[in-house]
């Protein structure tokens, strides 16, 4: 297993912002895409916002012009800046890493949650 690291989640106001963190904690693995999925109450598991094979983004409609992802390959580590959050962005946040042989990686998962 590889271990997958997040951090940063909270409380904040509507209109505010957090950045997420995720790190592999270990810098030897192959990666061809990471980044991250939400889960709401009662909702399923949605992407957010990833890396994918090739170097590309990809975001969901919901987030484009808010959120972006980032990374830093030295630290093994991806970042999720949020910014004009809403009310509906409430979910828990789960970090991802897929290998290139589709083995994918899980997070614990980080609360957001935004209040109106």
């Amino acid at each position: 297993q590889v271990p997958l690291v997040e951090s940063g989640g909270g409380l904040v106001q509507a209109g505010g912002s957090l950045r997420l963190s995720c790190a592999t904690g270990r810098s030897t693995i192959v990666i061809d895409s990471m980044g991250w999925y939400r889960q709401a109450p009662g909702k399923q598991r949605e992407l957010v916002a990833a890396f994918t094979a090739g170097g590309r983004t990809n975001y969901a409609d919901s987030v484009k012009g808010r959120f972006t992802i980032s990374g830093d390959n030295a630290k093994n580590t991806v970042y999720l800046q949020m910014n004009s959050l809403k009310p509906e962005d409430t979910a828990v946040y789960y970090c991802y890493a897929r290998s290139p042989l589709s083995v994918w990686y899980w997070g614990q998962g980080t609360q957001v949650t935004v209040s109106s």
